[in-house]
């Protein structure tokens, strides 16, 4: 969710109270460089998108298969892994910093977390669900990643006031146990299916019916994600120096990397998946890489949230035009991603009315086209900046309640 609703703001006024409050100034950096990560993140996911708009004829398993992959495929969606944790934990952070503003005076948060929650739930089940599908009336809804962020918001409202200690040792349970489950699975006619499934299995909540669910992102280890969001909160508090939280993000983000490979290369634990050497070296890399992502693996977190953290330390004071368009997309983060989504949809039929299926019973690029899925994506960045920075400057002028939640 954006941060625009615990900024100083901008203009004249605001430029003369971080003249007078050299922390002011800072924390509003700070903040910036929050919605910077998060716009990078979205912009890399938007590879994934076209993608998954104009290359599904070649379906990506998960994990996946290393053999059969080609390599400018898998990069690309392991790139694409980094978005839905950072965008988590960043959800997290939010929460914190929307309960702590740099007033100083305690805002209760337990109701903003549970509207946002609900307006997510809401919003997948019926147009991100159309916009992945394109069926009127649905005949599935798709229980993805704004299913699972609204779920932990609601959850992360009612355990928010729960003592620091404890959260960190249930988040810390949560993303790093979850592993030792992974191999349980149940089948549809037992009564913990439905739990199960939610909790921690990809599967079908309601199937054979009028409108068929599924659920696509197990929510369990993104709870723990956005716990761990939650405490790293104070980090971006106005009384943290920038240095001294640059050195707490390089450690965090290095600790989670050594942490990683030392699992991952002895193929200890945290990852069904163990890596094995390949044909070449690249194959070996992809292999070692090769995380599972549904529910997100101990290693698959570890990976993406180390990333994330050193961005984090890396963006911290920077102020340069990359950032602020970053910046602008993360200001923004639910009005851009259904307006990337619907620009998906629209072009897809589109295409495919002018030019006919040309993959089987879908329109996208050849096998030997994914050169194509790059191209479209640089070319979505100027058509979706404008109206996205439209959207974020009047959501800081605006003074009507539904516009905070995009």
């Amino acid at each position: 969710m954006s941060t625009t609703g615990y900024t100083l703001g901008t203009g004249p006024a605001a430029t003369l109270a971080m003249a007078a409050t050299p922390s002011a100034a800072t924390h509003a950096r700070r903040i910036t460089s929050i919605d910077a990560l998060r716009g990078l993140v979205m912009l890399i996911m938007a590879v994934d998108h076209v993608r998954e708009t104009f290359f599904l004829h070649l379906q990506v398993s998960d994990p996946m298969n290393v053999s059969s992959t080609p390599p400018e495929v898998f990069f690309s969606r392991l790139a694409a892994h980094f978005c839905a944790p950072i965008f988590v934990f960043l959800t997290g952070v939010g929460a914190w910093l929307y309960a702590n503003p740099p007033s100083g005076t305690p805002r209760p948060v337990r109701g903003f977390l549970l509207k946002r929650g609900l307006l997510l739930l809401a919003l997948e089940a019926t147009v991100v669900s159309f916009a992945w599908t394109g069926d009127f009336p649905l005949k599935t809804i798709y229980l993805q990643v704004i299913w699972a962020i609204g779920l932990s918001m609601i959850v992360l409202a009612f355990v928010h006031q729960m003592p620091r200690w404890l959260l960190g040792a249930v988040a810390l349970v949560i993303v790093g146990g979850h592993n030792a489950l992974a191999g349980i699975n149940l089948p549809p006619d037992h009564p913990a299916y439905l739990a199960w499934t939610l909790l921690l299995h990809r599967g079908w909540a309601v199937q054979d019916a009028v409108v068929n669910v599924r659920l696509t992102y197990p929510v369990l280890p993104w709870i723990g994600v956005i716990l761990l969001g939650w405490l790293a909160g104070p980090m971006f508090s106005a009384q943290v120096d920038p240095p001294q939280r640059i050195r707490r993000l390089v450690g965090l983000g290095l600790a989670c990397w050594v942490l990683l490979l030392v699992l991952r290369g002895f193929n200890i634990y945290g990852e069904n998946a163990p890596w094995v050497a390949g044909s070449d070296g690249v194959h070996t890399v992809m292999s070692f890489l090769n995380f599972t992502k549904y529910p997100p693996s101990l290693h698959f977190v570890l990976m993406t949230l180390g990333g994330g953290c050193l961005l984090l330390a890396l963006l911290d004071r920077a102020d340069n035009a990359a950032t602020r368009v970053l910046s602008t997309f993360g200001g923004a983060p639910m009005f851009y991603y259904l307006l990337h989504l619907y620009v998906l949809l629209l072009s897809y039929h589109a295409l495919l009315a002018m030019f006919g299926a040309n993959q089987g019973t879908r329109f996208g690029a050849g096998p030997d086209q994914f050169w194509v899925i790059w191209i479209v994506t640089v070319l979505l960045v100027p058509l979706l900046y404008f109206p996205t920075r439209a959207f974020a400057r009047y959501k800081r002028r605006t003074t009507r309640e539904w516009v905070r939640y995009f």
